[in-house]
């Protein structure tokens, strides 16, 4: 902690210095095009000064938190005496690593829940539907989709086995729920994937990736570690549209089985 004032400062420089080519860019589109001056531009000045300082504060915590929670949660569940595997040098066998899907499938789905960005998409598309299209019905689906890729990336980076067999076979299956789903709910699927990947998912997923491919045998944490953001992109995807799906088949059935008026 005595060295947190320093640690912010360079966070704050850091994010000012990320932050200052879409302040520009902004006020020169404002000035030079649209010719106006800002409206409310100390309420603007001061939630920029918010936002940075914010952004500062979530940059420690990522390095302080949630990158070591997830490595060493990842280690201590690959150590030999906790999976019961006494010498893992003769080869790894991807059953006994049944308890790091389970973990990777209950935090992908527990970020996915507190993720922000899905939570304002949710409520923008019960609002955009007329109540449709259901918030939490909606953030349940993503996160399953979440949970279940997390969970199989993990099995893919015990097991060895190629990234790009995955994602296709995943992008596939998209491409076949796509054209047997609704219009209306194809862009919010889509769109449902993106929101996956930012602030609370995003570092958590990738530190398990980083240090599962760490602690497992015969694994690179450059070739293996990355590449579970993916399925966590993907996967939701498939989740909305199958939800979708089911759901448009519930409705049909219930409706077939109202008595037909004389």
């Amino acid at each position: 902690m005595t060295d947190f004032p320093r640690a912010f400062a360079d966070a704050l420089i850091s994010t000012a210095l990320d932050v200052a080519p879409i302040v520009v860019i902004l006020l020169l589109f404002q000035i030079v095009v649209l010719r106006r001056k800002p409206p409310n531009l100390r309420k603007i000045a001061a939630g920029s000064g918010l936002v940075l300082v914010g952004l500062a504060l979530f940059l420690i915590g990522l390095e302080n938190a949630l990158f070591p929670i997830g490595k060493t949660m990842a280690r201590q569940l690959t150590a030999p005496e906790y999976i019961g595997a006494e010498n893992l040098a003769a080869g790894v066998d991807w059953l006994d690593y049944w308890q790091v899907y389970a973990f990777a499938a209950a935090i992908g789905f527990a970020t996915t829940i507190a993720e922000p960005s899905l939570v304002a998409v949710a409520i923008k598309a019960r609002d955009a539907s007329g109540g449709a299209v259901h918030a939490w019905g909606l953030r349940i689906a993503v996160a399953v989709g979440v949970a279940v890729g997390v969970a199989l990336g993990c099995f893919r980076i015990v097991t060895g086995t190629p990234l790009p067999w995955y994602i296709i076979a995943a992008y596939l299956v998209v491409m076949v729920l796509t054209f047997r789903s609704s219009r209306t709910i194809v862009p919010l699927a889509y769109d449902s994937g993106g929101v996956t990947t930012s602030t609370v998912t995003v570092p958590v997923v990738a530190a398990l990736g980083l240090g599962l491919a760490a602690s497992v045998p015969g694994r690179s944490p450059l070739i293996d570690g990355f590449g579970l953001i993916a399925f966590a992109s993907v996967f939701p995807i498939m989740s909305v549209l199958g939800y979708s799906i089911a759901a448009s088949w519930l409705s049909r059935r219930r409706k077939s089985k109202l008595p037909k008026e004389a």
